[in-house]
């Protein structure tokens, strides 16, 4: 029995041939990165979820212009959706406030044993979706699709429309920036006033 996972082209052309489970494959292998992305670069998942069902009903149109020639479905679907982002972003619509839908979709990154430690991790990510959020959008785009989606630099580049070096420059300022904002949670308070006991009883 083959458990290699079938590639993607091949499940397109399965696609295009009319076959419903080829989508259900890619659907299901496909979407969870796209969502992420969408979300990672609106703030929120109502909107996101838009974005990916239109990413995917871009998918199954009869024009779909998918060419494996030019690069990788993966590629292809990003790219989708970063337009749609974009679109988005242009018409002030993306930073809407659908906190409570992101505060489910934060949860369910993993469950804990311990409601604090859980809790604290729920914290942790959602303050590092506000930094992200934060980035102006160059910077966001290209941590959200290297650092957090792990989309190769020649990958992002193509995606992004423009130099591989630029968005290693890119890359490095947006870390640069993200751990500025988030340096008080690694580094303890450095100027902390330590009370003299005898002062303390005074």
């Amino acid at each position: 029995m083959n458990s290699t996972p079938e590639p993607d082209e091949n499940l397109v052309v399965a696609l295009r041939s009319g076959r419903e489970e080829a989508f259900v494959a890619l659907y299901g292998r496909r979407r969870g990165a796209i969502y992420r992305f969408s979300l990672h670069m609106t703030g929120s998942a109502t909107l996101a979820e838009d974005i990916t069902q239109e990413v995917f009903l871009t998918l199954i149109r009869d024009r779909c212009g998918y060419d494996p020639q030019r690069g990788t479905l993966a590629g292809y679907l990003f790219g989708i959706a970063r337009k749609l982002v974009l679109r988005h972003l242009s018409r002030n619509r993306a930073l809407g406030d659908a906190e409570t839908n992101d505060r489910k979709t934060l949860a369910n990154f993993g469950a804990c044993a311990d409601p604090m430690v859980d809790l604290m991790r729920q914290e942790g990510i959602e303050e590092l979706r506000r930094a992200v959020l934060a980035l102006p959008k160059r910077y966001r785009e290209v941590v959200v699709l290297c650092d957090l989606e792990e989309v190769d630099y020649l990958e992002a580049a193509r995606l992004l429309n423009c130099p591989i070096g630029t968005v290693r420059s890119r890359l490095h300022r947006a870390r640069a920036l993200l751990l500025e904002k988030l340096r008080h949670r690694i580094e303890p308070p450095s100027r902390l006033k330590v009370l003299d006991p005898a002062r303390s009883l005074i």
